[in-house]
Protein backbone atom coordinates (compact mmCIF):
# COMPACT_ATOMS: atom_id res chain seq x y z
CA UNK A 1 0.00 0.00 0.00
CA UNK A 2 2.77 2.50 0.38
CA UNK A 3 3.62 2.30 -2.95
CA UNK A 4 0.09 3.91 -3.94
CA UNK A 5 0.55 6.00 -1.29
CA UNK A 6 3.56 7.74 -2.50
CA UNK A 7 2.16 8.18 -5.59
CA UNK A 8 -0.87 9.99 -4.03
CA UNK A 9 2.06 12.18 -2.38
CA UNK A 10 3.89 12.81 -5.65
CA UNK A 11 0.60 14.23 -7.15
CA UNK A 12 -0.38 16.12 -4.37
CA UNK A 13 2.84 17.63 -3.68
CA UNK A 14 2.82 18.70 -7.50
CA UNK A 15 -0.75 20.61 -7.94
CA UNK A 16 0.38 22.15 -4.45
CA UNK A 17 3.15 23.63 -5.50
CA UNK A 18 2.28 24.06 -8.98
CA UNK A 19 -1.24 25.41 -8.71
CA UNK A 20 -1.28 26.60 -5.12
CA UNK A 21 1.66 28.30 -4.89
CA UNK A 22 1.86 29.28 -8.46
CA UNK A 23 5.81 27.41 -8.52
CA UNK A 24 7.43 26.27 -11.83
CA UNK A 25 6.77 22.73 -12.51
CA UNK A 26 10.69 22.19 -11.87
CA UNK A 27 10.23 22.72 -8.10
CA UNK A 28 7.15 20.99 -8.10
CA UNK A 29 8.58 17.79 -9.34
CA UNK A 30 11.62 17.90 -7.65
CA UNK A 31 9.23 17.75 -4.10
CA UNK A 32 7.20 15.49 -5.70
CA UNK A 33 10.13 12.76 -5.95
CA UNK A 34 11.43 13.65 -2.43
CA UNK A 35 7.92 13.04 -1.01
CA UNK A 36 7.96 9.77 -3.11
CA UNK A 37 11.10 8.78 -1.98
CA UNK A 38 10.49 9.27 1.92
CA UNK A 39 7.38 6.13 1.55
CA UNK A 40 10.94 3.96 1.48
CA UNK A 41 11.31 4.36 5.40
CA UNK A 42 14.50 3.42 6.34
CA UNK A 43 15.49 2.69 3.16
CA UNK A 44 14.64 5.99 1.84
CA UNK A 45 17.77 7.40 1.29
CA UNK A 46 19.28 4.59 -0.77
CA UNK A 47 15.76 4.04 -3.05
CA UNK A 48 16.35 7.79 -3.68
CA UNK A 49 19.98 8.12 -4.66
CA UNK A 50 19.93 4.61 -6.28
CA UNK A 51 16.51 6.58 -8.16
CA UNK A 52 18.17 9.52 -8.95
CA UNK A 53 21.02 8.22 -10.78
CA UNK A 54 18.84 6.17 -12.92
CA UNK A 55 16.70 9.24 -13.95
CA UNK A 56 20.00 10.74 -14.84
CA UNK A 57 21.39 8.25 -16.51
CA UNK A 58 18.25 7.96 -18.46
CA UNK A 59 18.41 8.37 -22.36
CA UNK A 60 15.08 10.10 -22.18
CA UNK A 61 16.46 12.58 -20.80
CA UNK A 62 19.67 13.12 -22.83
CA UNK A 63 16.47 13.09 -25.30
CA UNK A 64 14.62 15.48 -23.72
CA UNK A 65 17.31 18.09 -23.08
CA UNK A 66 18.55 17.80 -26.81
CA UNK A 67 15.52 18.27 -28.57
CA UNK A 68 14.71 21.56 -26.27
CA UNK A 69 17.98 23.12 -27.46
CA UNK A 70 17.81 21.94 -30.98
CA UNK A 71 14.16 23.57 -31.21
CA UNK A 72 15.10 26.96 -29.66
CA UNK A 73 18.48 26.74 -31.59
CA UNK A 74 16.12 27.13 -34.96
CA UNK A 75 13.50 28.96 -33.88
CA UNK A 76 15.89 31.83 -33.53
CA UNK A 77 17.25 31.32 -37.08
CA UNK A 78 14.11 32.56 -38.70
CA UNK A 79 13.22 28.80 -39.75
CA UNK A 80 9.37 28.94 -38.68
CA UNK A 81 8.71 32.27 -40.35
CA UNK A 82 10.08 30.89 -43.73
CA UNK A 83 8.04 27.68 -43.44
CA UNK A 84 4.97 30.43 -42.57
CA UNK A 85 5.76 32.42 -45.83
CA UNK A 86 5.31 28.76 -47.54
CA UNK A 87 1.98 28.31 -46.61
CA UNK A 88 0.98 32.03 -47.00
CA UNK A 89 1.68 32.05 -50.58
CA UNK A 90 0.00 28.55 -50.90
CA UNK A 91 -3.17 29.07 -48.41
CA UNK A 92 -3.48 32.91 -48.83
CA UNK A 93 -5.75 33.68 -51.21
CA UNK A 94 -8.44 31.83 -50.11
CA UNK A 95 -11.23 32.78 -47.81
CA UNK A 96 -10.00 32.11 -44.44
CA UNK A 97 -6.40 31.82 -45.19
CA UNK A 98 -4.78 33.06 -42.65
CA UNK A 99 -6.35 30.55 -40.40
CA UNK A 100 -6.23 27.74 -41.80
CA UNK A 101 -1.98 28.89 -42.31
CA UNK A 102 -2.03 29.37 -38.76
CA UNK A 103 -3.46 26.06 -37.96
CA UNK A 104 -0.82 24.16 -40.38
CA UNK A 105 2.18 26.57 -39.23
CA UNK A 106 1.59 25.75 -35.82
CA UNK A 107 1.32 21.99 -36.51
CA UNK A 108 4.88 22.51 -38.41
CA UNK A 109 5.91 24.54 -35.56
CA UNK A 110 4.72 22.37 -32.90
CA UNK A 111 6.78 19.39 -34.44
CA UNK A 112 9.53 21.20 -33.52
CA UNK A 113 9.54 23.19 -30.14
CA UNK A 114 6.71 21.72 -28.76
CA UNK A 115 6.06 24.09 -26.13
CA UNK A 116 2.34 25.98 -26.04
CA UNK A 117 2.40 29.65 -25.57
CA UNK A 118 5.97 29.24 -27.47
CA UNK A 119 3.50 28.39 -30.38
CA UNK A 120 1.12 31.15 -29.80
CA UNK A 121 4.12 33.84 -29.40
CA UNK A 122 5.83 32.47 -32.58
CA UNK A 123 3.01 31.85 -35.00
CA UNK A 124 0.52 34.36 -33.30
CA UNK A 125 2.81 37.26 -33.85
CA UNK A 126 2.79 36.75 -37.39
CA UNK A 127 -0.66 35.00 -37.86
CA UNK A 128 -2.71 36.90 -35.69
CA UNK A 129 -2.30 40.64 -37.40
CA UNK A 130 -2.71 38.42 -40.65
CA UNK A 131 -6.14 37.23 -39.89
CA UNK A 132 -7.35 40.46 -38.67
CA UNK A 133 -6.18 42.53 -41.92
CA UNK A 134 -8.30 39.41 -43.30
CA UNK A 135 -11.32 40.83 -41.51
CA UNK A 136 -11.38 38.89 -38.52
CA UNK A 137 -11.72 40.01 -35.31
CA UNK A 138 -9.22 39.77 -32.68
CA UNK A 139 -11.24 37.42 -30.67
CA UNK A 140 -11.39 35.15 -33.67
CA UNK A 141 -7.60 35.47 -34.55
CA UNK A 142 -6.91 34.63 -30.26
CA UNK A 143 -9.54 32.19 -30.40
CA UNK A 144 -7.33 30.45 -33.27
CA UNK A 145 -4.23 30.16 -32.25
CA UNK A 146 -5.04 29.42 -28.24
CA UNK A 147 -6.59 26.36 -29.96
CA UNK A 148 -3.87 25.26 -31.60
CA UNK A 149 -1.56 25.66 -28.94
CA UNK A 150 -1.62 21.92 -27.53
CA UNK A 151 -0.81 20.57 -30.56
CA UNK A 152 2.56 20.49 -29.77
CA UNK A 153 3.02 17.63 -27.16
CA UNK A 154 0.49 15.70 -29.55
CA UNK A 155 4.03 14.73 -31.59
CA UNK A 156 6.93 12.61 -30.53
CA UNK A 157 9.70 14.73 -28.43
CA UNK A 158 7.77 16.92 -26.94
CA UNK A 159 8.00 17.04 -22.66
CA UNK A 160 4.60 14.95 -22.45
CA UNK A 161 5.64 12.34 -24.58
CA UNK A 162 9.10 11.91 -22.17
CA UNK A 163 6.75 12.12 -19.01
CA UNK A 164 4.65 9.61 -19.60
CA UNK A 165 7.62 7.62 -21.04
CA UNK A 166 9.38 7.55 -18.12
CA UNK A 167 5.99 6.39 -15.91
CA UNK A 168 6.28 3.62 -13.95
CA UNK A 169 3.24 1.79 -15.35
CA UNK A 170 4.48 2.69 -19.23
CA UNK A 171 8.27 1.94 -18.61
CA UNK A 172 7.58 -1.79 -18.25
CA UNK A 173 5.18 -1.80 -21.07
CA UNK A 174 6.63 0.56 -24.10
CA UNK A 175 9.58 2.13 -25.03
CA UNK A 176 10.43 4.65 -27.19
CA UNK A 177 10.40 2.63 -30.29
CA UNK A 178 6.77 1.58 -29.64
CA UNK A 179 5.00 4.98 -29.64
CA UNK A 180 7.35 6.89 -32.19
CA UNK A 181 5.07 6.53 -35.07
CA UNK A 182 2.18 6.25 -33.47
CA UNK A 183 2.81 10.28 -32.13
CA UNK A 184 3.58 11.21 -35.49
CA UNK A 185 0.35 9.62 -36.66
CA UNK A 186 -1.55 11.18 -33.69
CA UNK A 187 -0.57 14.66 -33.97
CA UNK A 188 -1.06 14.55 -37.96
CA UNK A 189 -4.68 13.76 -36.79
CA UNK A 190 -4.97 16.84 -34.49
CA UNK A 191 -4.14 18.84 -37.09
CA UNK A 192 -6.85 17.21 -39.19
CA UNK A 193 -8.87 18.19 -36.34
CA UNK A 194 -7.91 21.88 -36.09
CA UNK A 195 -8.17 22.19 -40.01
CA UNK A 196 -11.58 21.19 -39.46
CA UNK A 197 -12.39 23.68 -36.56
CA UNK A 198 -10.90 26.38 -38.73
CA UNK A 199 -12.98 25.76 -41.50
CA UNK A 200 -16.36 25.72 -39.24
CA UNK A 201 -14.87 28.86 -37.78
CA UNK A 202 -14.04 30.65 -41.08
CA UNK A 203 -17.89 30.05 -42.15
CA UNK A 204 -19.32 30.96 -38.37
CA UNK A 205 -17.18 33.83 -37.58
CA UNK A 206 -16.13 35.20 -40.61
CA UNK A 207 -12.37 35.21 -42.04
CA UNK A 208 -11.69 36.91 -45.10
CA UNK A 209 -8.77 36.12 -47.66
CA UNK A 210 -5.29 37.40 -46.38
CA UNK A 211 -4.54 41.11 -47.26
CA UNK A 212 -2.43 40.99 -50.46
CA UNK A 213 0.83 42.78 -49.20
CA UNK A 214 0.92 39.55 -46.48
CA UNK A 215 1.47 37.25 -49.49
CA UNK A 216 4.24 36.59 -51.37
CA UNK A 217 4.44 34.39 -54.76
CA UNK A 218 5.24 30.57 -54.02
CA UNK A 219 8.42 30.86 -56.28
CA UNK A 220 9.99 33.11 -54.01
CA UNK A 221 8.59 32.19 -50.69
CA UNK A 222 9.61 28.53 -51.82
CA UNK A 223 12.97 29.47 -52.62
CA UNK A 224 13.57 31.26 -49.95
CA UNK A 225 12.49 28.63 -47.51
CA UNK A 226 12.51 25.33 -48.92
CA UNK A 227 15.62 24.36 -47.01
CA UNK A 228 13.84 24.71 -43.82
CA UNK A 229 11.29 21.94 -44.60
CA UNK A 230 14.48 19.89 -44.83
CA UNK A 231 14.96 19.88 -40.91
CA UNK A 232 11.76 18.49 -40.32
CA UNK A 233 12.64 15.22 -43.06
CA UNK A 234 16.03 14.55 -41.56
CA UNK A 235 13.82 13.06 -38.51
CA UNK A 236 12.67 9.72 -41.17
CA UNK A 237 16.17 9.09 -41.64
CA UNK A 238 16.85 7.12 -38.07
CA UNK A 239 12.98 6.53 -37.88
CA UNK A 240 13.01 4.36 -41.19
CA UNK A 241 16.43 2.80 -40.40
CA UNK A 242 14.54 1.22 -37.37
CA UNK A 243 11.19 0.29 -38.67
CA UNK A 244 10.58 -2.24 -41.47
CA UNK A 245 12.42 -3.49 -44.89
CA UNK A 246 15.27 -0.25 -44.05
CA UNK A 247 15.46 -1.47 -40.44
CA UNK A 248 16.02 -5.17 -42.07
CA UNK A 249 18.37 -3.67 -44.93
CA UNK A 250 20.51 -2.02 -41.53
CA UNK A 251 20.41 -4.91 -39.61
CA UNK A 252 21.94 -6.81 -42.68
CA UNK A 253 24.60 -4.55 -43.29
CA UNK A 254 25.91 -4.40 -39.14
CA UNK A 255 26.54 -8.24 -39.26
CA UNK A 256 23.23 -8.75 -37.64
CA UNK A 257 23.02 -6.38 -34.89
CA UNK A 258 19.83 -5.48 -34.53
CA UNK A 259 19.48 -1.57 -35.99
CA UNK A 260 17.24 -0.19 -33.17
CA UNK A 261 19.97 -1.04 -31.24
CA UNK A 262 22.82 0.20 -33.27
CA UNK A 263 20.54 3.29 -33.89
CA UNK A 264 18.32 4.32 -30.71
CA UNK A 265 15.61 6.17 -31.90
CA UNK A 266 16.07 8.74 -28.44
CA UNK A 267 19.45 9.59 -29.34
CA UNK A 268 20.10 9.58 -32.90
CA UNK A 269 16.77 12.06 -33.99
CA UNK A 270 18.12 14.82 -31.93
CA UNK A 271 21.56 14.52 -33.79
CA UNK A 272 20.31 13.95 -36.99
CA UNK A 273 18.10 17.75 -36.53
CA UNK A 274 20.69 19.68 -35.29
CA UNK A 275 23.13 18.45 -38.01
CA UNK A 276 20.25 19.18 -40.28
CA UNK A 277 19.73 22.16 -38.85
CA UNK A 278 23.37 24.00 -38.74
CA UNK A 279 23.74 23.01 -42.43
CA UNK A 280 20.38 24.71 -43.24
CA UNK A 281 20.36 27.64 -40.99
CA UNK A 282 24.80 27.65 -41.14
CA UNK A 283 23.94 31.76 -42.59
CA UNK A 284 21.39 32.11 -39.11
CA UNK A 285 23.44 30.94 -36.82
CA UNK A 286 25.24 32.94 -33.82
CA UNK A 287 28.44 34.23 -35.08
CA UNK A 288 31.46 34.53 -33.10
CA UNK A 289 32.25 33.29 -29.47
CA UNK A 290 30.30 36.45 -27.77
CA UNK A 291 27.03 35.34 -30.00
CA UNK A 292 27.22 31.69 -29.09
CA UNK A 293 27.50 32.59 -24.95
CA UNK A 294 24.81 35.11 -25.17
CA UNK A 295 22.47 32.36 -26.84
CA UNK A 296 23.59 29.97 -25.01
CA UNK A 297 22.51 31.98 -22.34
CA UNK A 298 19.35 32.53 -22.86
CA UNK A 299 18.58 28.99 -23.87
CA UNK A 300 20.12 27.88 -20.72
CA UNK A 301 17.57 28.62 -18.17
CA UNK A 302 15.44 26.45 -20.10
CA UNK A 303 17.44 23.25 -20.43
CA UNK A 304 17.75 23.56 -16.89
CA UNK A 305 14.08 23.45 -15.90
CA UNK A 306 13.82 20.54 -18.62
CA UNK A 307 16.75 18.54 -16.84
CA UNK A 308 15.37 19.06 -13.47
CA UNK A 309 12.20 17.77 -14.42
CA UNK A 310 12.86 15.23 -16.65
CA UNK A 311 15.23 13.47 -13.96
CA UNK A 312 12.60 14.19 -11.04
CA UNK A 313 10.21 12.46 -13.35
CA UNK A 314 11.91 9.60 -14.46
CA UNK A 315 13.97 9.62 -10.61
CA UNK A 316 10.40 9.57 -8.69
CA UNK A 317 9.31 6.78 -11.33
CA UNK A 318 12.18 4.42 -10.47
CA UNK A 319 10.89 4.82 -6.93
CA UNK A 320 7.99 3.97 -7.37
CA UNK A 321 8.50 0.77 -9.65
CA UNK A 322 11.31 -0.14 -6.59
CA UNK A 323 8.43 0.46 -4.16
CA UNK A 324 6.14 -2.13 -6.05
CA UNK A 325 3.53 -0.18 -7.58
CA UNK A 326 2.58 -1.79 -10.06
CA UNK A 327 1.86 -4.90 -8.31
CA UNK A 328 0.07 -3.10 -5.52
CA UNK A 329 -2.24 -1.67 -8.19
CA UNK A 330 -3.16 -4.98 -9.72
CA UNK A 331 -5.97 -6.10 -7.68
CA UNK A 332 -7.77 -2.37 -8.13
CA UNK A 333 -6.78 -2.28 -11.88
CA UNK A 334 -8.35 -6.00 -12.44
CA UNK A 335 -11.78 -4.77 -11.56
CA UNK A 336 -11.70 -2.43 -14.94
CA UNK A 337 -11.19 -5.15 -16.92
CA UNK A 338 -15.00 -5.77 -17.41
CA UNK A 339 -15.65 -2.27 -18.61
CA UNK A 340 -16.38 -1.49 -21.71
CA UNK A 341 -13.24 0.36 -23.26
CA UNK A 342 -15.16 3.39 -24.38
CA UNK A 343 -16.78 3.82 -20.91
CA UNK A 344 -13.25 3.74 -19.86
CA UNK A 345 -12.09 6.14 -22.53
CA UNK A 346 -14.98 8.85 -21.50
CA UNK A 347 -14.21 8.64 -18.26
CA UNK A 348 -10.48 8.44 -18.11
CA UNK A 349 -10.51 11.37 -20.87
CA UNK A 350 -12.69 13.64 -18.82
CA UNK A 351 -10.38 13.10 -15.65
CA UNK A 352 -7.58 14.42 -17.67
CA UNK A 353 -9.27 16.96 -19.29
CA UNK A 354 -10.37 18.58 -16.32
CA UNK A 355 -6.89 17.71 -14.48
CA UNK A 356 -5.13 19.78 -17.45
CA UNK A 357 -7.72 22.96 -16.69
CA UNK A 358 -5.40 24.14 -14.01
CA UNK A 359 -2.21 22.31 -14.85
CA UNK A 360 0.09 22.36 -18.24
CA UNK A 361 0.24 18.82 -20.20
CA UNK A 362 3.18 18.46 -18.45
CA UNK A 363 2.31 18.61 -15.28
CA UNK A 364 -1.47 16.50 -15.74
CA UNK A 365 0.93 13.99 -17.03
CA UNK A 366 3.73 13.79 -13.92
CA UNK A 367 0.25 13.76 -11.58
CA UNK A 368 -2.07 11.24 -13.32
CA UNK A 369 -0.73 10.13 -16.86
CA UNK A 370 0.64 6.84 -14.77
CA UNK A 371 -2.72 5.70 -13.53
CA UNK A 372 -4.81 7.35 -16.85
CA UNK A 373 -2.87 5.01 -18.77
CA UNK A 374 -2.81 1.67 -16.20
CA UNK A 375 -6.40 2.26 -16.26
CA UNK A 376 -7.09 2.22 -19.99
CA UNK A 377 -4.76 -0.53 -20.74
CA UNK A 378 -6.50 -2.77 -17.99
CA UNK A 379 -9.97 -2.04 -20.29
CA UNK A 380 -8.16 -3.40 -22.19
CA UNK A 381 -7.12 -0.66 -24.81
CA UNK A 382 -3.97 -2.02 -26.60
CA UNK A 383 -0.45 -0.01 -24.94
CA UNK A 384 0.44 2.61 -27.52
CA UNK A 385 -3.26 3.63 -27.70
CA UNK A 386 -3.97 4.10 -24.47
CA UNK A 387 -0.50 6.29 -24.77
CA UNK A 388 -1.52 8.37 -27.48
CA UNK A 389 -5.40 8.93 -26.25
CA UNK A 390 -3.71 10.08 -22.59
CA UNK A 391 -1.31 12.70 -24.44
CA UNK A 392 -4.12 14.04 -26.21
CA UNK A 393 -6.46 14.56 -23.38
CA UNK A 394 -3.69 16.39 -21.43
CA UNK A 395 -2.65 18.17 -24.39
CA UNK A 396 -5.73 20.77 -24.03
CA UNK A 397 -3.75 23.65 -22.15
CA UNK A 398 -3.82 25.79 -24.80
CA UNK A 399 -8.13 25.56 -24.71
CA UNK A 400 -8.92 24.77 -20.74
CA UNK A 401 -9.88 28.14 -19.55
CA UNK A 402 -9.53 29.94 -16.93
CA UNK A 403 -5.98 28.44 -16.31
CA UNK A 404 -4.58 28.30 -20.18
CA UNK A 405 -1.38 29.92 -20.47
CA UNK A 406 -1.06 30.21 -24.12
CA UNK A 407 -4.80 31.66 -24.27
CA UNK A 408 -3.60 35.05 -22.49
CA UNK A 409 -0.71 34.94 -24.69
CA UNK A 410 -2.92 34.80 -27.85
CA UNK A 411 -5.24 37.36 -26.60
CA UNK A 412 -2.59 39.65 -25.93
CA UNK A 413 -1.30 40.11 -28.95
CA UNK A 414 -4.73 40.24 -30.36
CA UNK A 415 -5.54 43.21 -27.58
CA UNK A 416 -8.34 41.84 -26.41
CA UNK A 417 -9.95 40.32 -23.06
CA UNK A 418 -9.07 36.90 -22.30
CA UNK A 419 -12.19 36.12 -20.87
CA UNK A 420 -14.16 37.06 -24.27
CA UNK A 421 -12.84 33.70 -25.65
CA UNK A 422 -13.13 31.24 -23.04
CA UNK A 423 -16.61 30.04 -24.01
CA UNK A 424 -15.57 29.44 -27.86
CA UNK A 425 -12.37 28.00 -26.81
CA UNK A 426 -14.03 25.41 -24.67
CA UNK A 427 -17.11 24.83 -27.91
CA UNK A 428 -14.36 24.79 -30.55
CA UNK A 429 -11.24 22.71 -29.13
CA UNK A 430 -11.54 21.62 -25.79
CA UNK A 431 -14.92 19.49 -26.93
CA UNK A 432 -13.17 18.64 -29.89
CA UNK A 433 -9.98 17.15 -28.24
CA UNK A 434 -11.78 15.24 -25.49
CA UNK A 435 -13.58 12.97 -28.33
CA UNK A 436 -11.03 12.72 -30.48
CA UNK A 437 -8.72 11.28 -28.06
CA UNK A 438 -12.08 9.19 -27.08
CA UNK A 439 -11.58 7.98 -30.83
CA UNK A 440 -8.15 7.20 -30.81
CA UNK A 441 -8.78 4.96 -27.37
CA UNK A 442 -11.77 2.96 -29.16
CA UNK A 443 -9.74 2.55 -32.41
CA UNK A 444 -12.23 4.43 -34.57
CA UNK A 445 -8.79 6.40 -35.67
CA UNK A 446 -5.83 4.61 -36.61
CA UNK A 447 -2.38 5.05 -35.15
CA UNK A 448 0.22 2.87 -35.79
CA UNK A 449 1.51 0.76 -33.11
Amino acid sequence: MNAILALVAFIGVIIVWNVAFRRNIGEAMILGFLASAAFGGTDAPRVAWESLVEGMKSEITFAALAFVFVSELLTRTGLVHRMIDILSSLLGRREGGSAYAATVASGLFGAVAHNGAAIVATVGSLAIPWMKRSRASGETAALVLSGNAGVGATFPFSGAFFVLLAAPTVVPVLSSHDVVATLFVTGAWMVAMRLLVAYAIVRWRGVGTMAADDIRPLRQSFGAGWTSLLVLAAVAVPVLLTTGPASDWATDRLDGLDATDAVPLLVWLPVVMLIAGLLVERRALPHGGGDWWRTLGEIGPKLGLVGVTMVSAFAASEVLARLGLGEQLAPYLKDLQGVPPLVAALVVGLILVIVAGPLNTTSTLAAVGPVAFAALTAAGIPAHVAFAAVIVWASSEGCSPPGAAPLYVAAGIADINPARIFLPVALYYLLPTYLFGVLIAVGVLWIPG
